[in-house]
């Protein structure tokens, strides 16, 4: 019989002790994939927005990486500051 029949998929995660590396994981993926949105919609390109943050193009490609977790809430305001957005932080 499967023991998970039934719990969520957070359970699960909670269980198998890893539900705080995917959820920062997910965070950081949804974050990468707006960013390139209102990049992408302000004509904005990876170039020009290193220039912006005074960094160069491989960093910025590191604070971009969806996998990367490590990225401080400090370079994360820097992003999304020199796109012209404000980062929302907000517990549920």
């Amino acid at each position: 019989m499967n023991k998970h029949r039934g719990s969520s998929f957070d359970a699960f995660l909670e269980e198998e002790g890893i539900l705080e590396e995917v959820s920062a994981k997910a965070q950081k993926r949804l974050f990468a994939l707006q960013l390139k949105d209102t990049m992408k919609a302000a004509g904005i390109n990876k170039l020009s927005l290193a220039k912006r943050l005074e960094t160069s193009r491989s960093q910025l490609d590191r604070l971009l990486d969806p996998g990367n977790t490590s990225v401080t809430l400090a370079s994360m305001e820097r992003l999304a500051h020199a796109v012209g957005k404000q980062l929302r932080i907000e517990l549920m």
